[in-house]
């Protein structure tokens, strides 16, 4: 192969490890993404491929007699990711579609119970926009640039498309909007090392239909506060920039009290941190895995599961850059 070749190749490669640390599942404020504010070139495009797995404890808001709840569910997840200028800022945006597959059960008011569900989850988009340290660039400038401080600003979002049934309690979706705002900050300490840390906070439309005995009633959910960090290491880079990288990561959330018919139940408070392990790696120019693994650390309310993920991405430059 030709040193031209080889060039080229290494730079596709290192671009599409970037796009791969952009995306991210679709989990609200329990989210671990790592280097979710790195900048990607100008026209990068991307599909994901995302298979997650889940096991543990359920959490219905403190509004219903169930104890000793658990599901195991398998959540596949095709997102699509493009990156643009936004007033000569680095711009990307992603929307994702998620399926789950799972089985559950609890304790009913004594009487054990399982169920099957299988059905489409919410859907989602996230648009993200650098404040400072990185300009919109093609690529033939990206990969001269050199990353020290990045601030950026997100906005994700959950429609409420997913699987929802008033008269059960486990559904896929939620049945009303979701937001969460948020600023990132990713700082780059040598050659090898990056720490980011984000904050921002989650809310809630009034679900019109929530799950009640006897008849469903309008169900309204407080804010969360979400904070999250990941220092991430380079183990092999390609002019300056990661192709192979790990990471170590956490989050916190607190909030999210439920009200029913307007009574406020303190109880359902949640308060909650996570902990994970993330790695990313180079398969071929145009591909790469990414696979994570994150439990309960403290849980309060809500978090208490494992989750496994694996990724796999293809991506591609457009035109003009």
């Amino acid at each position: 192969m030709s040193k031209i070749a080889k060039s080229r190749s290494g730079i596709i490669r290192l671009l599409f490890l970037t796009i791969l640390a952009m995306f991210m599942n679709s989990c609200w404020a329990q989210d671990l993404a790592p280097r979710a504010y790195l900048i990607t070139p100008l026209h990068s495009n991307a599909i994901n491929l995302t298979y997650s797995f889940f096991h543990g404890g359920l959490d219905f808001n403190g509004v219903v007699p169930v104890t000793g709840a658990t599901g195991t569910y398998s959540v596949p997840i095709i997102s699509l990711y493009h990156s643009f200028s936004f007033f000569g800022r680095s711009a990307n945006i992603a929307a994702w579609l998620p399926y789950g597959i799972g089985t559950f059960k609890g304790s009913v008011l004594g009487t054990d119970k399982q169920i099957y569900r299988s059905g489409l989850f919410d859907s989602g988009f996230r648009l993200s926009v650098n404040l400072k340290g990185g300009p919109a660039m093609p690529i033939s400038q990206f990969v001269k640039w050199k990353q020290s401080g990045v601030l950026g600003a997100s906005l994700k979002v959950i429609a409420p498309t997913g699987q929802y049934d008033p008269t059960k309690l486990i559904n896929w979706g939620i049945n009303r909007w979701a937001f969460k705002p948020e600023f990132g900050y990713s700082q780059r300490f040598s050659e090898k090392w990056i720490f980011d840390g984000y904050a921002g906070a989650v809310l809630f439309t009034t679900n019109q239909e929530s799950f009640s005995i006897p008849t469903s009633q309008p169900q309204t959910k407080s804010p969360y506060g979400s904070f999250e960090g990941h220092l991430s290491y380079d183990a092999k880079r390609y002019r300056g920039k990661p192709t192979l990288w790990f990471s170590l990561d956490g989050n916190f959330w607190v909030g999210g009290t439920t009200s029913i018919g307007g009574k406020s139940n303190p109880a359902s408070r949640q308060m909650a941190s996570r902990v994970g392990v993330t790695a990313a790696i180079p398969v071929s120019g145009h591909q790469a895995i990414k696979a994570s693994f994150s439990r309960g650390d403290y849980v309060r309310i809500g978090g208490n599961f494992d989750n496994f993920a694996v990724s796999w991405q293809y991506t591609w430059l457009g035109r003009p850059n």
